[in-house]
């Protein structure tokens, strides 16, 4: 064996010695280097391209003289006449070793490829995803050997690719037969590899050998918007993203609304089911028409979802998530088939939902936790998932602790008198002039600020038509930093304020921003009870985040994390005025994106990764905010802005807050956060 050339490959630094003649695609399947091949060795596919290195490699204590390899055949020349091979590249199913050799896999011949998401925290994806393709040569049916063209098929899948009981559907065997004869009993398969409850799943077949690919859905079901990412399962590559907002709105704009709605409504539960899944479907048929796929190639799904969206979306009655102990149907990842949801891929698509972490912290706190990892942090970490059901997590190697706020819709635009979506023409920055009080404004689709001279051109015919999520948590902070706001909440004056933007708006005063209704436009305030809405909202996100802090026993924390869609536009300066976070260096806080999301596209494309986060959500120590005495506490004070008793030393070393308070009808505190006020007794 000594005396036989070895083969070196790079950059797993695998090594062996193989006889000459051994093909480098044997070589490294014999070593687990991760070459890729669809078809098998044949040289159809052309996956297990190659790169041999010539030269004294001491590193390796080998020298590669010329001729280590075959000679170029006529298999690699006829692919590169017809698809084009990079020079120097060689087929690892068509060269042999013939000395001593360093062969280099390239990061596109790799099975396991590093998908890298885009941004500057992000961990890579290693590409292992539950579905593949596999090129067989079937036998052809014999009288003398009777057996059924599936057993036959089965026979080959484990000849040459060991893949053992590979089961088919009825729509497998209705179109096998006529495809393998198209194919001159060559075919292409996509099989499920399987999981711990199923058994490997014939997909497709095609005839002969298929150049083509499959997809995956990475789906974040959220209680305002219904996210999708479609990624080719070949190559992890995001193919189109898009969302619809959850029709189950109009049931409720949160969560407890529509468990109360199914509770008080016969067969109002199944009524939100098929109303979600009415939505899914159509965002399915959108994103598809845009990658301009056919629905039938998406195989396999993933999807992320708070607790009471995992019930409704499985058609699970929530009721006992609208009292306590708020029992889960199951906490436990599901594995099921998209023709159990009424889902318009593939039929026998598979569909994977995360676990959820309790009653109120459900599978896209798990997607967090496998996206951005804070039990491998070794500093003290804050993950924050903005949205309508806020998720927290806070952890180190250490321990992870998780619970839910009930933030409420105000932070993407809902129950605030000018507020939207975020969509064309919503103001998304806000800045106001601390002399002036004159506001100036970004919206989204365009770049420039309201008081630049090109704006209006600019924005065209999409216009200003309300304030997004992230555009009303910068216009009440910088009302808070410029003396139009109290700590209370109160809207001043105009005279207390210095500007005559603020007028009287029944008992209280609204803060005007933009008016064009002399053109027919729109009359975009701040009213008082605007700023009640963001206090509410932000004070249950403070209050979840202090009382983990609590468990935990710190003050504070090294870093801020904030995930969610809608957490990727916030400004941390703004949201720790605002006291939506508690105080942290800014450079300490920062934006994971749609966080849920990326878990759930890395548990698409890293089956293992299912597996790790299954092991780490059993880990994760859940605390219930409804039971816990001190978060009423923290609420109470975390509805001044930013905080009626925390010091925010870091936040009070960049900005100073005014003092003043704008209650002076002598009422109670409430009257100061834009309640009805009292009257004096004569």
């Amino acid at each position: 064996m000594r005396n036989d050339p070895l083969v070196v490959f790079t950059p797993s630094g695998k090594r062996g010695h193989f006889e000459v003649g051994t093909p480098i695609l044997t070589a490294a399947r014999q070593l687990g280097v991760d070459l890729d091949s669809v078809c098998g060795g044949r040289g159809i596919c052309s996956k297990c391209q190659i790169t041999p290195s010539y030269g004294e490699f001491s590193k390796h204590g080998v020298t590669v003289r010329e001729g280590a390899l075959s000679e170029w055949n006529k298999v690699e020349q006829r692919y590169k006449d017809k698809r084009g091979l990079i020079d120097g590249r060689r087929l690892g199913c068509q060269a042999t070793v013939q000395g001593d050799v360093v062969i280099d896999v390239p990061p596109e011949s790799q099975v396991h490829k590093q998908v890298v998401r885009k941004r500057a925290e992000a961990r890579d994806i290693i590409l292992d995803p539950s579905t593949k393709l596999y090129y067989v040569e079937v036998a052809e049916p014999d009288m003398h050997d009777p057996s059924g063209d599936l057993e036959r098929l089965r026979d080959a899948l484990r000849d040459q690719w060991e893949l053992e009981n590979v089961a088919a559907d009825l729509h497998i065997l209705q179109s096998m037969q006529p495809i393998l004869r198209k194919g001159d009993w060559k075919v292409t398969v996509a099989v499920h590899l399987g999981d711990a409850e199923n058994p490997p799943r014939i997909m497709n077949i095609w005839p002969g050998y298929y150049d083509g690919t499959v997809y995956g859905l990475a789906v974040d079901l959220g209680s305002t918007t219904i996210a999708a990412h479609l990624c080719d399962l070949q190559t992890g590559e995001v193919l189109a993203s898009s969302g619809v907002m959850n029709p189950q709105i109009r049931f409720g704009e949160d969560l407890m609304s529509r468990v109360s709605y199914s509770m008080m409504n016969a067969g109002g539960a199944d009524e939100m089911t098929e109303a979600v899944r009415e939505g899914m479907r159509a965002l399915f048929t959108q994103i598809a028409a845009e990658a301009q796929i056919d629905k039938a190639l998406i195989v396999d799904a993933v999807f992320v979802c708070n607790p009471v969206m995992h019930h409704l979306f499985l058609g699970i009655d929530p009721f006992e998530l609208g009292q306590a102990p708020f029992a889960l149907t199951t906490n436990n990842a599901l594995r099921l088939r998209a023709d159990d949801l009424d889902l318009n891929i593939h039929p026998s698509a598979r569909v994977y939902l995360l676990p959820c972490i309790a009653g109120h912290v459900g599978a896209d706190a798990a997607a967090v936790a496998l996206s951005e990892a804070p039990d491998k942090s070794d500093d003290l970490v804050l993950v924050v998932d903005v949205g309508t059901n806020a998720e927290i997590l806070l952890g180190n190697k250490e321990k992870v602790l998780a619970c839910s706020s009930p933030t409420g819709p105000a932070f993407e635009g809902a129950q605030i008198s000018s507020g939207q979506r975020a969509a064309p023409g919503a103001i998304e920055r806000v800045e106001i002039d601390p002399v002036t009080k004159e506001p100036r404004f970004k919206v989204i689709g365009c770049d420039l600020w309201s008081d630049d001279p090109d704006f209006t051109k600019e924005v065209g015919p999409s216009g200003i038509t309300g304030i997004c999520g992230s555009g009303i948590i910068e216009m009440v902070a910088e009302m808070r930093m410029n003396g139009i706001v109290d700590a209370p909440g109160l809207i001043g004056t105009p005279e207390q304020t210095g500007t005559q933007r603020c007028f009287l708006d029944g008992r209280t005063y609204s803060y005007l921003v933009y008016d064009a209704t002399a053109d027919g436009g729109p009359r975009i305030t701040v009213t008082n009870r605007d700023i009640r809405e963001i206090q509410m909202a932000k004070a249950a996100l403070y209050s979840g985040a202090r009382l983990l802090m609590d468990k935990f026993g710190v003050d504070k924390v090294d870093r801020v994390v904030l995930a969610g869609a809608f957490g990727a536009h916030i400004s941390s300066k703004h949201a720790m005025v605002l006291g939506m976070i508690p105080d942290a260096p800014l450079d300490k806080v920062t934006s994971a994106g749609n966080a849920a999301g990326t878990g759930a596209r890395i548990a698409l494309l890293n089956t293992a990764a299912r597996a790790e986060i299954e092991a780490t959500v059993s880990a994760i120590h859940k605390i219930e905010t409804a039971i816990e005495p001190r978060f009423q506490e923290h609420f109470v004070n975390a509805s001044a802005i930013p905080n009626a008793v925390e010091p925010f030393p870091i936040l009070n070393s960049i900005v100073s807050l005014p003092e003043a308070t704008f209650n002076t009808g002598g009422g109670s505190e409430s009257d100061a956060r834009g309640g009805r006020r009292r009257r004096r007794r004569a």
